[in-house]
């Protein structure tokens, strides 16, 4: 039986692609962004930062803020049946 080669990110490459006129820096107040608990997101990956990135077949789900851990936030959010608890950088985050 052979390994599979690679980490998280393998076979990625247009999953996490922006569009043309989206690329380029970030504004600041993406990253000082605030949240509170109870607040709702979507995990949208921003492929600029790469610090805080979740699994993207998490990418596109919407979920709930559950508590700030350091810099990042605690999110909840359901896989399937199984209710699930990702820590993402607020950069990868957009309120719904």
């Amino acid at each position: 039986m052979t390994q599979r080669i690679g980490g998280t990110r393998r076979k990625s490459r247009y999953k996490s692609k922006k569009p043309r006129r989206e690329k380029g820096k970030l504004k600041t107040r993406k990253y000082l962004e605030e949240y509170k608990a109870g607040d709702k997101v979507l995990l949208k990956p921003e492929p600029f930062v790469q610090k805080g990135l979740f699994h993207l077949r998490f990418s596109g789900r919407s979920g709930i803020i559950n508590r700030k851990t350091g810099r990042c936030y605690e999110v909840r959010i359901k896989d399937s049946a199984k209710e699930k608890k990702i820590i993402v950088h607020p950069v990868h985050l957009k309120r719904c």
